[in-house]
């Protein structure tokens, strides 16, 4: 049976999910697409996830980068799929464009999934901040497609250290 628990952070009550042994969803209680992966079955209860997720959340908005070393298992199609993985990849601190995450998503599938597929997949995450959708950017640095909010996003790279306190926009590298 599903579980799920409400947690509280800085910036607002979350609802984390599981299926009894790995985190299943994560999503801020007004974030587009809340509960997206949450069944019927889904009831008020404890996993051993959601101590360590406490334990995680409280480390990563203390500043510091604690590693994701519990079971994580999102839920949704083999594109969705790919692009979280690749999510998952980008370092704390770091940023990348939707473009460049198309370039990696591509060989992996096989064909460029174009910016709506991208966006799309970004977008549904079903597991916020450990899959750290919100480390993605706009071709030149705008804050753009953050299913909890772009406020929170500022928060979220600010915290990180990808954004600074007066700019709305993140400076990219060039290669």
């Amino acid at each position: 049976m599903m579980r799920q628990k409400q947690l509280m952070t800085p910036l607002g009550t979350i609802t984390a999910a599981s299926d009894g042994d790995a985190l299943t969803g994560l999503w801020f209680t007004d974030q587009q697409h809340y509960g997206s992966t949450l069944s019927a079955e889904t009831s008020l209860g404890d996993a051993p996830v959601f101590d360590q997720l406490a334990e995680w959340l409280t480390a990563y908005f203390a500043g510091q980068q604690p590693p994701v070393d519990f079971p994580v298992r999102p839920a949704g199609t083999a594109l969705r799929q790919v692009v979280w993985s690749v999510l998952r990849t980008i370092p704390y601190g770091e940023v990348r464009t939707y473009g460049e995450l198309a370039t990696l998503v591509t060989p992996m599938i096989g064909h460029n999934p174009g910016a709506r597929a991208m966006g799309n997949a970004v977008g549904h995450n079903p597991i916020s901040l450990v899959i750290p959708c919100h480390r993605v950017v706009g071709q030149m640095g705008d804050l753009v497609g953050y299913a909890g909010g772009l406020i929170r996003k500022k928060s979220l790279l600010r915290l990180e250290g990808s954004l600074a306190m007066t700019t709305e926009r993140v400076v990219l590298e060039k290669n």
